[in-house]
């Protein structure tokens, strides 16, 4: 899939970022990760199967494999939650490739795209005892809001947003 704002990339550190279709077994297998990840932390994790609406395709949204020596080691997405408003979703590392950035380059790059696509702000969820995340978006300018996602628990989501200049 070719993705003309994908200029606005920056490098990974080791890695190669692509664009693909959330569909896409790479895409799959990471969000599988994911979601063993989620649930081995909290005892529980949202469904990532595909569902046709992601809404990840452009140009309403982007979903990102970051590949090393050919093998899929992390992703994420954004997609338009509302006019001006885009979520990230499905961001995920490897253990493996923790600690060198990769989290921080495929989120900002996500956000250059969905900058360039329109969007004003950035909103997130994450969990509360996922640290290493929580650090990552507050480093990036990330700050606490009230939940925009009905029914979930506040025990356990923490809600996120930015402002994209």
């Amino acid at each position: 899939m070719s993705h003309p704002r994908l200029a606005l990339t920056l490098p990974a550190p080791g890695a190669d970022l692509r664009p693909v279709p959330y569909e896409h077994l790479d895409a799959q297998f990471l969000a599988r990760e994911l979601h063993r990840y989620q649930s081995d932390l909290y005892g529980f994790a949202d469904d990532v199967a595909p569902t046709g609406d992601e809404g990840f395709d452009p140009p309403s949204g982007l979903f990102l494999v970051a590949y090393s020596d050919g093998a899929p080691v992390g992703c994420g997405g954004w997609r338009t939650l509302m006019p001006g408003t885009a979520e990230i979703k499905r961001m995920y590392v490897a253990p493996a490739r923790r600690g060198h950035s990769l989290g921080h380059t495929i989120l900002h790059t996500l956000e250059a795209d969905a900058r360039s696509a329109g969007a004003t702000r950035m909103v997130l969820e994450t969990g509360r005892d996922n640290h290493a995340a929580l650090q990552l978006y507050a480093r990036s300018g990330y700050h606490p809001v009230p939940s925009y996602v009905p029914g979930r628990n506040p025990d356990i989501n923490r809600a996120m947003a930015k402002a994209l200049a």
